[in-house]
This record gives C-alpha cells, sequence and structure tokens, in this order.
C-alpha cells in the first residue's frame, strides 16, 4: 500500500525552460541565444556544483558569468537565472488533493537561488509534509542517498512509497534502492497512474 508520494519540483509541479535564461542574457553579452545555450551545455559542471551546494550564489554568478564574458551584476544575473518557471496547475491540483491522505515529499535537484523564487513566486505550492534538496545534502539524484534520505524524512518503507520525476535516469536510480516511479512528461495521465498503483483521492 503506497503511503508516500514523493515527487520532483521541475517539469513536473512548474515546468521550466532555460531557452528563456538564454535569450535574455543576450543582452548582456556579445552571444546569441544559440552560443549561450553552447556554453552552458559545456560548463554544466556549474550548475552541477551550485546545485549540490558545494559552490555558492556569489562563486557560481562569477564563473558563469566569466564563461559567458557577460557584464552583469549579481542581483541582475539571478533575476533572469531564476524567472524561467511556470506552474502546471493540473499537476498541483493532483497534490492537493492527496494532501492530508498521504505523506507529500518533495524531491529536488535545485539550488539555494531557484528554491528561494519559487517559494516567493509560487507559495501555492508549499503544501508538502518534507523539501529533501540537492543543494542542503550536498547529494544529487539518481543518487541512491538522496532517495533514502527521502524515504528517512517521511518515515516510509521502500515498498510504501512512489517517486514521480520527468527523467529516466531518476526514475531509474529509485528504482535501484527499490521505489517505484512514475515517469511523467506532458501529457501523461498522472491520477490514472496514481490510481493504479491503489492511490485514491
Amino acid at each position: 500500500m503506497i503511503r508516500t508520494v514523493l515527487s520532483d519540483i521541475g517539469q513536473v509541479i512548474l515546468f521550466f525552460d532555460n531557452e528563456i535564461f538564454f535569450k535574455k542574457m543576450t543582452a548582456f553579452c556579445g552571444h546569441s541565444a544559440e552560443k549561450i545555450r553552447e556554453l552552458a551545455l559545456v560548463n554544466f559542471h556549474l550548475v552541477e556544483l551550485f546545485d549540490s551546494g558545494k559552490i555558492g550564489p556569489r562563486d557560481f554568478y562569477l564563473r558563469t558569468a566569466e564563461k559567458l564574458q557577460a557584464r552583469i551584476s549579481e542581483e541582475e544575473f539571478f533575476a533572469v537565472y531564476c524567472d524561467v518557471f511556470r506552474l502546471n496547475p493540473p499537476v498541483l491540483n493532483i497534490f492537493k488533493r492527496l494532501k492530508g491522505k498521504y505523506r507529500l515529499v518533495i524531491l529536488s535537484n535545485t539550488d539555494t537561488r531557484r528554491f528561494s523564487f519559487v517559494k516567493t513566486r509560487f507559495p501555492e505550492v508549499l503544501i508538502f509534509d518534507h523539501y529533501v534538496l540537492s543543494f542542503e545534502l550536498g547529494l544529487m539524484k539518481p543518487h541512491p542517498e538522496i532517495y533514502r534520505r527521502a524515504l528517512e524524512a517521511a518515515r516510509s518503507k521502500t515498498e510504501e512509497s512512489v517517486f514521480i520525476d520527468d527523467l529516466e535516469e531518476n526514475i531509474e536510480g529509485a528504482a535501484k534502492v527499490g521505489i517505484q516511479g512514475i515517469l511523467y512528461r506532458p501529457g501523461t495521465d498522472l491520477e490514472a497512474q496514481l490510481n493504479a498503483l491503489g492511490l485514491s483521492f
């Protein structure tokens, strides 16, 4: 019997589009959006360091601005970097209906600035019982330990839990520790998949 629902935020509860960031950054450097995308991909390790809490916001800003050769203040940079989200109302509505019947846990690879932005811009998503965040733990999905930490937070067993994410590697990571998963993509009938696992809401 499922008692706990673990879920990612990005591309599940909130959609995000980094193309917005790439396009806005063209105002602060001499590169096209396509070139900025290319540089971001080559230097993706900076995002991983930031998301895992191994570097702080200022270091991430300085190192990213240098890679992009951008003339931009730290405040301007994070305003652009964070404002890439939009709400996915049907999925949020499902979690609102699950609230109180099941333990709800956010399990997200994210950084301190984007998560702070989400809390301020989308307070309606703050309905979860626990928030297990990569930058706080120094761990990122699909590392097995981050799933175990999420289960500990929820005081839940693997067989009592289901995990929702938009990336196959993260679903596979959950499966390796015994948590069944739902791969969420646009068009996924999430309610039907939860019902099929015996959840009633």
